[in-house]
């Protein structure tokens, strides 16, 4: 009789996955359907160069304000920090207070003045008063690297998330393929339709995604948050209490230095390289945005530049509000998943918050198939998250091999504009290849983390030549050279030589060891040398042109002349 209970018990629970599964599967569709339709209509209304890099200029300071909190709250918001403060609870917060941080500088160094002095890309504003050709090849170069770096914590994102989705777990198959060969297929599967977005739709078609990204993520964060603090009778105190409990890390949960400036007894040169690599996580992301291609060409797409501090302003407002939401995901998923489970489903921790869903759903509404409905609605939330972002880049790097370096530097700005929309819808194809081939060997890697050094390499490169542009009277083209290419390669170099690339077991290539910089994050070196680059670039070169600059900052500052 138990043998027969036994096997009725493993079929019941067979039946309820697989109804599961189905759901998961189904919402999912829906929803890649629904975005697929929305960049369709959207390329019927994409007719010129301007259309497709900057979506005609006709968006709102509002529909751009959302538009940019959905290119901004990453795979790397949803995803990697409620992972990363459900593991190391305090430290993971960190990223959510850097993310937000970096918003302030944006909107005081460079969001007007940027929108007022380009047209389509960041090398508008750079090569104004510059020789063309090296300035912009130089921002094409850099543009590719900084998407590259930032498309790859997407793509792991998205492996991690339909691996869950799926039920694929170490050991276990789907559809005939291991649990490797099955994540392996899921990012080719994002990069391919990440590809379709782009070369079909273009900004407006990416925008009106965004903003339905932008939207549901808030609704569903929103919706788990609230449910979180009900499990704990909206006693903040409490959820914190049973997250420590759950842990098994106790109060180092709840207190700095359990991940970053871990001091370690007996060994000051370690725990002195701790402390620089926290400072260097810090001022990557505070001052990365203000260099992001993805997130500089947003500014363009408002007609004034009223809209474009409106939109800043909406932005700051959606993307604050999310982040203090963090909180409530990741010690939920603390106290309710557990971090043993949590790890065993993806050892970064990028599946905390999906899993949190599940949890949520089996406590609130109605067991199993409630879990499931909750998990798919999540998951096809953080899915939709990872395809606006991942558009977003893949736009920005192949509008900048397009308008930059084939029309400006190899046609010399006699490119038409269809043959310059074709070239960016074949640069989409060919970034997208490398991302999903790169990607693949980044799956041990924590989606937050990955995205922080995409913002220490935009701080290095792109940020020291953007700021020099609008305020240094003396700078020119050699400067600016310097200061793109010096950022840029001691940012990329520092982190081929450090522990995320090899010799640890979290490293890209955990089998091999040539590190030899010791920090994680390269922010704290490769930043300050980028303005020394372009600092010496400037001062050995006699290039000078004061009536230029004067044109620019009278553009910069009024908006005369923009477009």
């Amino acid at each position: 009789m138990s043998k027969v209970h036994a096997v009725e018990t493993f079929l019941a629970a067979e039946a309820g996955n697989h109804t599961a599964r189905n759901l998961t599967i189904t919402l999912f569709l829906v929803f890649v359907a629904v975005t697929l339709a929305i960049t369709i209509w959207a390329s019927r209304q994409t007719k010129t160069a301007t259309d497709f890099y900057a979506g005609g200029r006709s968006f709102s300071g509002f529909q751009n304000g959302m538009a940019i909190g959905g290119d901004y709250m990453s795979a790397a918001s949803f995803l990697g920090i409620a992972g990363i403060i459900a593991l190391y609870g305090y430290d993971g917060f960190l990223y959510s207070i850097g993310f937000l941080v970096a918003w302030l500088v944006a909107l005081l160094l460079v969001a007007e003045l940027l929108r007022n002095s380009g047209r389509y890309t960041m090398a508008d504003v750079l090569a104004f008063r510059m020789r063309q050709r090296p300035v912009r090849t130089a921002a094409a170069v850099s543009t590719i690297t900084v998407s590259i770096f930032y498309l790859l914590a997407q793509m792991v994102g998205a492996g991690a998330l339909v691996a869950l989705l799926l039920g694929i777990r170490p050991g276990t198959t789907f559809l005939g393929m291991d649990a490797a060969t099955a994540k392996v297929a899921t990012i080719i599967m994002v990069g391919a339709l990440m590809i379709i977005y782009v070369t079909v739709g273009g900004m407006k078609g990416t925008t009106y995604v965004q903003i339905v990204k932008a939207f549901l993520l808030m609704s569903g964060a929103l919706l788990m948050t609230v449910l979180v603090l009900a499990k704990y009778n909206f006693n903040l105190s409490e959820l914190l209490g049973a997250a420590a409990a759950a842990s098994g890390k106790g109060d180092a949960l709840l207190n700095p230095g359990l991940r970053y400036g871990v001091e370690v007894a007996g060994n000051a040169t370690q725990t002195f390289y701790n402390k620089m690599d926290l400072l260097s996580l810090g001022i990557a992301l505070v001052l990365g945005t203000a260099g992001l291609p993805h997130i500089l060409i947003r500014f363009y797409t408002v007609p004034t530049a009223k809209a474009a501090r409106k939109s800043v302003l909406w932005a700051i407002g959606i993307i604050g509000t999310f982040y203090l939401l963090t909180l409530a995901l990741g010690f939920g998923a603390a106290a309710l998943v557990g971090s043993e489970a949590i790890t065993a489903q993806d050892k970064a921790g990028n599946t905390a918050a999906p899993q949190l869903a599940e949890a949520l759903g089996l406590e609130f509404f109605g067991g199993e198939l409630g879990g499931a409905a909750l998990l798919a609605i999540i998951a096809a939330v953080a899915f939709a998250t990872i395809l606006a972002v991942v558009a977003g880049l893949t736009l920005a790097s192949s509008s900048s091999l397009a308008h930059d370096f084939y029309a400006n530097v190899m046609k010399k700005g006699e490119a038409s504009e269809r043959q310059e929309v074709k070239v960016a819808r074949i640069s989409a194809l060919v970034i997208g290849a490398i991302s999903i081939l790169l990607s693949i060997y980044a799956q041990n890697l924590n989606v937050a983390f990955l995205v922080a050094l995409a913002f220490a390499v935009a701080a290095s490169g792109n940020l020291p030549a953007i700021l020099y542009s609008l305020f240094w009277r003396r700078f020119n083209t050699s400067g600016a050279v310097w200061a793109i290419y010096g950022g840029l390669l001691s940012a990329v170099l520092l982190v081929f030589f450090s522990p995320v690339v090899s010799g640890a077991a979290t490293s890209m290539f955990p089998d091999h060891d040539w590190q030899w910089f010791p920090l994680s994050n390269p922010g704290i070196l490769s930043i300050p040398f980028g303005f020394l680059c372009g600092w010496i670039g400037t001062v050995i070169s006699k290039e000078h042109d004061e009536d230029k600059y004067a044109e620019l900052e009278v553009r910069a500052l009024t908006g005369a002349g923009a477009h």
